[in-house]
């Protein structure tokens, strides 16, 4: 039975009974399916489609495990029934276990106690190895550790209740992912303060003295690395011993436990755990790589412990227990013992998790090969893809489309701010967003433009508000097995000096005040840990956090209840991706229920640049594959190292500037401001089981945005981001500066040099003040180019100090299936072409007797910024030509001129002069071919020695 509903959540379950109707998504219409939905995952095509994996094994052992239940759990000793029937006993606790919790335990102990009649007919497939792998797939935020301490309870009450029984251990070894998360599974210690075997009610009265007689040791998976051959060699010149016997690495690993026999094991975040397929190392690549070297290090420690104490079972827990890799396609790589299932859908729809809302729909125009909003996946937007993926500096403005959706999502997070401070949200810890970034740098510039008002949300800037994730440090002090001990002043968050010190004390501080001592590195990290851990807590080292920047993702585990709002600014190349990204922000805040329907009230985490459904990634070079042809390598020829080109690697061009500045406005050049192409509004949609809910959609808009700002205030901020830009070039008063800025930026404002399109826009007053409130660091960035331009008078190189030049010597070797001609005088083995035209012109270059050496630019990497519209960007030009004069020759291949390639060359040709001026590189030249043949022109033309 089924039914088309119009409903204002997507919460249509109790999540203390067993799912009885879900969601089902048409094409254009959502009905409510009376029934539990099918345990399965999604699997998605390059189209974007999507079809339902039905985990038929598991579907099985759900009817089974009810008909075992109905029955009154026939087979099971007295110790589990008592323990099963003390768990649905919902007066035994403060609040009832959810259904979720109760079935995993309850499918693990069927697993083990029912009779064979009833487990006929189910076999659970191995992960390859000696010992006996169980899954448990349940998602972020459904309460998975208490139902480790639920099994941990089953098995050591009936060990010790019947020490005979081997089919049970009172010796439990768990497994965690990193510090942080051991940290938190201290509450499945039996003895530890704020266990969850009393907190939870777990066991019946009179039964905790028997539980400590069992143990359990929790260890950070790290600690079962052993030593490499290699490091046993390096080791050796010091310390003549070998690598570690088994025994010995098992009693270091197992320490007080090292006697035990038969032990049980718990993976938490299994999805780490996983056995890479014979051969296939050498496949993977970069995260990829790493998740693999960190599985094989998991998977042997396991390995080495059964083969010295044996492992009686291996129970796992994930929300996404998929091997990693696009080599096995992540997708169809799920764990293959998994026996119970509670994924995301489920989750949303008993309201266990936030409901995450996707962008569906604004009011720019979509991304032309998907026809999505731009912010659905903004990664995947051509020019975001192409600056992120650069080593840009902290200081160059974010693309458009970032701070667009920046601004977006921050008016969003003020709503939210201001509705948790009217008495919505009882705790005074602020609503939270997190930004997952592609690499360092990226992050650095998000740091930087929430720092000096390029983003304009300062309630999400400062100090205390943003934490800046430094994932390698992170990552390293995760690697610990126990936490580096802090001063309590550092423990509170009031630690002084943050940066890491030497161990030696300060000697700053109020006068006559004890010194307080600096932190070392090692402390450093773990404040840092301790703060990514606490965010939203109040009275914690996190609890003032409002905006958190991290690489990738955070740490494993990190669950932050007050993360409202999350933006995605990497590449998602698999629905796994997704959901491992947004399920940082999927934690409630409230688990109070409706006295009326017994379901919880909906919360939300609002979702930029994470596309919950999966999208077809570009190959790097840009364009599809073709089958029939193998790619060919594209590489440095050692033997033709006489053609190798040298560059100096410019940093930027320092400009000494006039001490009275001047503006032309009739030969200025006009900023454009594309108010069609920008998103004002956005609307977002609940997304379930792969689905955007159309029918719950609501919008964020910036206007709101425009009512709050004075066109003075714009103004003055326009001339104080240009200050910051000039004052380290400017030889004369500051405060001169200051003023003759603000008026050449009153100036440019009141003149016809920023337009607004469409024109209906510009002659709105008010609508006019939106957009260049909103793309103020257009605004500065286009006034500083102007007024630097006009106004300098001599100009001087800074280089890179690490890199001062760069050559075609540094170009590491890649594939192409594109075409590609062989280049003679070249240091490259081939040319790779997109066009005949560019063919014809290499084929000229490489002939041509004024041409000493020559380089296709790409890969290479030569690059120059240059500014369009307020914007930094790079520029890579086409060729580079050593010519037999000494004259460098850089040429572009370019038919088509508009505003943007006008910015380019005009950059171009600046460096090239500033280079030969400096001297010290010899003379370099730009020119531009703008029409087949024109490339004999200017080799023709070109000066002989």
């Amino acid at each position: 039975m089924s039914e088309e509903v119009t409903q204002k959540s997507l919460i249509i379950c109790s999540p203390y009974e067993e799912p009885d109707a879900h969601w089902v998504y048409g094409d254009e219409t959502k009905r409510r399916q009376e029934g539990r939905r099918p345990a399965g995952y999604l699997r998605w095509d390059a189209q974007g489609d999507s079809a339902l994996v039905r985990l038929d094994a598991v579907n099985r052992i759900r009817e089974r495990v009810a008909e075992w239940r109905s029955a009154g759990y026939p087979g099971a000793t007295s110790v589990t029934r008592d323990l099963l029937e003390h768990w649905r006993d919902r007066e035994a606790r403060d609040a009832p276990l959810f259904f979720c919790q109760l079935e995993a335990a309850e499918t693990l102990i069927w697993l083990t106690e029912a009779p064979e009649t009833s487990r006929a007919g189910i076999d659970i497939e191995s992960d390859g190895g000696a010992f006996r792998r169980r899954c448990a797939k349940m998602a972020t935020g459904t309460g998975k550790t208490v139902v480790m301490a639920m099994v941990i309870a089953w098995h050591i009450l009936n060990k010790v209740g019947g020490p005979a029984d081997a089919r049970f251990s009172s010796n439990v070894f768990v497994v965690a992912p990193g510090l942080t998360v051991k940290s938190r599974l201290s509450v499945l210690q039996p003895s530890a303060p704020g266990n969850y075997y009393e907190e939870f009610g777990l066991v019946p009265k009179g039964a905790m003295e028997r539980l400590r007689r069992g143990r359990v040791l929790v260890r950070n998976w790290h600690a079962m690395g052993r030593e490499s051959e290699r490091q046993v060699r390096r080791r050796r010149s010091v310390d003549k011993r070998g690598r570690k016997s088994d025994e010995a690495h098992t009693r270091e690993v197992l320490g007080e436990m090292a006697s035990a026999r038969n032990i049980l094991v718990i993976n938490d975040e299994a999805h780490h755990a996983w056995r890479v397929p014979p051969g296939a190392a050498d496949a993977y690549k970069g995260e990829e790589k790493a998740s693999a070297d960190e599985a094989t290090v998991w998977v042997d420690g396991l390995d080495c412990l059964h083969k010295t104490r044996g492992i009686l079972a291996c129970y796992d827990f994930s929300a996404t227990p998929f091997a990693a890799g696009r080599q096995a396609a992540p997708e169809d790589s799920l764990f293959k013992w998994v026996v119970s299932d509670f994924g995301l859908a489920d989750a949303i729809e008993s309201g266990l998790v936030k409901t995450p809302r996707v962008v569906v729909r604004d009011d720019a125009p979509p991304d032309a090969r998907t026809y999505k909003s731009r912010l659905h996946h903004i990664y995947n937007d051509p020019d975001v893809r192409s600056d992120l993926a650069s080593r840009a500096p902290e200081s160059q403005p974010l693309p458009d489309l970032v701070r667009r959706a920046y601004q977006l999502l921050g008016q969003d997070w003020r709503e939210t701010h201001r509705a948790w401070g009217s008495g919505e949200r009882p705790s005074a810890a602020p609503p939270v967003m997190i930004t997952v970034c592609n690499r360092t740098e990226t992050a650095a510039r998000v740091k930087y433009a929430f720092d000096h008002g390029n983003i304009d949300l300062p309630e999400l800037a400062g100090a205390e508000r943003i934490l800046h994730v430094d994932s390698k440090v992170l990552k390293e002090v995760e690697e610990r097995d126990e936490p580096v001990a802090l001063a309590s002043s550092a423990a509170s968050g009031e630690e002084g000096g943050e940066d890491a010190g030497d161990g030696e004390n300060d000697v700053g501080g109020e006068e006559g005040a004890a010194p307080r001592p600096r932190l070392t590195k090692q402390q450093s990290a773990e404040l840092l840990r301790r703060k990514v851990d606490t965010v939203g807590k109040e009275g914690e080292p996190g609890a003032p956090v409002r905006n958190v920047i991290s690489v990738n993702m955070l740490s494993e585990g990190w669950d932050a209840r007050a993360v409202t709002h999350i933006m995605g600014l990497r590449p998602f190349t698999s629905q796994l991706l997704c959901e491992q990204v947004v399920g940082r922000g999927l934690r409630r805040t409230s688990y109070d229920a409706s006295e009326e329907t017994g379901l919880f009230a909906p919360e939300y985490v609002n979702v930029f640049g994470v596309p919950f459904e999966f999208l077809p990634h570009e190959d790097d070079d840009g364009v599809s594959p073709q089958p029939d042809r193998k790619p060919d390598t594209v590489r440095v020829d050692p033997n033709k190292a006489a053609y190798e080109i040298t560059w100096p690697n410019v940093e930027r061009v320092e400009r000494v500037m006039r001490p009275r500045l001047t503006l032309d406005l009739a030969n200025a050049e006009p900023l454009e401001l594309d108010a069609a192409n920008e998103p004002t509004i956005a609307q977002v949609a609940p997304v379930v089981d792969g689905q955007a809910d159309w029918s719950m959609v609501s919008a964020i808009d910036l206007q709101r945005l425009a009512a709050e700002k004075r066109l003075q205030t714009l103004l003055f901020e326009a001339a104080k981001g240009v200050f910051e830009q000039m004052k380290e070039k400017w030889r004369g008063n500051q405060g001169s500066l200051m003023a003759q800025l603000v008026r050449l930026a009153e100036r440019f404002a009141a003149s016809d040099r920023i337009r607004v399109f469409p024109a209906v826009f510009d002659a709105d007053p008010a609508k006019r003040k939106l957009f260049i409130s909103l793309e103020m660091s257009k605004v500065v960035q286009h006034l500083a180019h102007v007024v630097t331009y006009e106004n300098t008078e001599a100009r001087e190189l800074i280089l890179d100090r690490e890199r001062p030049t760069r050559s075609t010597a540094d170009m590491p070797a890649w594939s192409t299936r594109r075409p590609v001609v062989p280049a003679l005088r070249s240091h490259l083995n081939v040319c790779v072409l997109d066009s005949a035209w560019e063919a014809a012109d290499a084929q000229a270059i490489d002939a041509s007797p004024a041409v000493s050496a020559w380089v296709r630019n790409e890969r290479v990497g030569f690059e120059i910024p240059y500014v369009h519209r307020g914007v930094v960007r790079s520029y890579r030009p086409d060729f580079l030509a050593r010519l037999v004069g000494g004259e460098t020759l850089i040429i572009e291949t370019k038919g088509r001129q508009d505003d943007e390639t006008d910015a380019k060359h005009r950059a171009m040709r600046e460096w090239a002069d500033a280079v030969s001026e400096d001297g010290r590189f010899g003379k370099w030249r730009f020119d531009v071919a703008d029409r087949p043949g024109a490339i004999l022109d200017i080799l023709a033309a070109s000066p002989n020695p």
